[in-house]
């Protein structure tokens, strides 16, 4: 597939590398797209032109710029497409909104005519081109409410190397927000665990 990734910080080029790695089309859109090296294959232009370009569109950039990202790539530029919030929900004292809604059902309302599926914010960006920690698989929830964009994504996130889950429909990243939060504090808090961890769900046979 074409995957346009917006934003060419550590997440954004991980998630290139691992795509590229699976043998799909990669751009990486940024606001200073003269100034960034993009790893390759991956192609680089502005935010507008990977919007455009791409068949799925990955939000990969700090939560305050979400909305100037969104007017950046122009909302109509995203109607009919698969758009993945992979940001990190936090303002400057913890989690930037919770309990009655959610970063990913905010984006939503910006871009009414995308198909928003919340995925990558329970992943480190060192463990993304591969999908794994440890040597194994690291479970990925998914969550959205379009199941055709969220089967899109559940297979982009398995082409990388991760155990995707659907994680049900897009409110439930009311959960999965909070829970991003929790793993930061492992690796960065008194555990220090490092950033190369990630979810495993345990199936018993019944």
């Amino acid at each position: 597939m074409k995957v346009g990734i917006i934003g060419t910080g550590d997440v954004g080029r991980a998630l290139a590398l691992g795509l590229s790695g699976a043998r799909h089309e990669v751009a990486l859109g940024s606001r200073n797209p003269g100034n960034a090296e993009p790893p390759p294959p991956a192609l680089i232009g502005t935010r507008k032109e990977a919007a455009s370009w791409g068949d799925v569109v990955i939000l990969a950039v700090p939560f305050h710029a979400v909305p100037d990202t969104v007017q950046a790539m122009g909302p109509n530029a995203l109607n009919g497409k698969v758009l993945v919030d992979a940001t990190n929900a936090v303002g400057t004292t913890g989690l930037a909104v919770g309990y009655t809604t959610s970063g990913a059902e905010e984006l939503q309302k910006l871009v009414p005519g995308a198909r928003v599926v919340k995925a990558f914010s329970t992943a480190f960006a060192e463990t993304m081109s591969t999908g794994r920690a440890g040597g194994e698989a690291i479970v990925l929830p998914v969550a959205g409410s379009d199941a055709a964009a969220k089967d899109t994504v559940m297979r982009l996130a398995a082409d990388v190397g991760f155990d995707p889950v659907d994680a049900g429909p897009l409110r439930n990243a009311r959960y999965l927000e909070p829970l991003a939060m929790q793993l930061m504090h492992l690796a960065y808090g008194p555990p220090k665990m490092g950033t190369n961890l990630g979810l495993k769900l345990l199936r018993g046979t019944a």
